[in-house]
């Protein structure tokens, strides 16, 4: 199930000619991207480029009061994933490489992640993301690799 109104309008033929007839097998976005009131903000076709945004949410801090990591690390995923949706069959992640480079405080507001569809080497894609905010500072960055199935 295709919920339009998470996608922008010019995403949805992509992603329903991708789907090949699934849209009622597969949702998309994902709950989990609804849960992290995540947004697509846009997807370039030549680059294979997915731009995601995502709020600091006060229920995802850490001890410390800064952004936990794994919820870095879930909004990556929920990017990489539906990214690689767009641009092969049905596949899934193997390895997801992340570093941290900057902390991420609720003064941000906002964080966007940027995924790129890098190659395809038989049955594995490769893809990478960096995590920034506005202005283009990067906070974390990650390589994933995907197989298909």
């Amino acid at each position: 199930m295709i919920k339009q109104q998470y996608i922008p309008d010019k995403l949805l033929p992509l992603l329903k000619e991708k789907l090949h007839g699934r849209e009622d097998s597969i949702i998309f976005p994902p709950p989990v991207f609804i849960i992290m009131k995540g947004e697509v903000i846009d997807y370039d076709g030549k680059q294979e480029l997915l731009i995601n945004r995502f709020p600091v949410l006060p229920e995802y801090l850490n001890p410390y009061g800064s952004l936990q990591g794994g919820i870095i690390s879930a909004a990556i995923d929920n990017t990489i994933g539906p990214l690689s949706m767009i641009v092969s069959p049905p596949n899934f992640t193997r390895y997801l490489d992340l570093k941290y480079a900057r902390v991420i405080y609720p003064e941000l507001g906002y964080f966007y992640v940027k995924a790129r569809y890098v190659d395809r080497k038989k049955r594995q894609l490769y893809f990478d993301a960096v995590v920034e905010d506005e202005d283009g500072t990067i906070y974390a960055s990650a390589e994933a690799t995907h197989w298909v199935i």
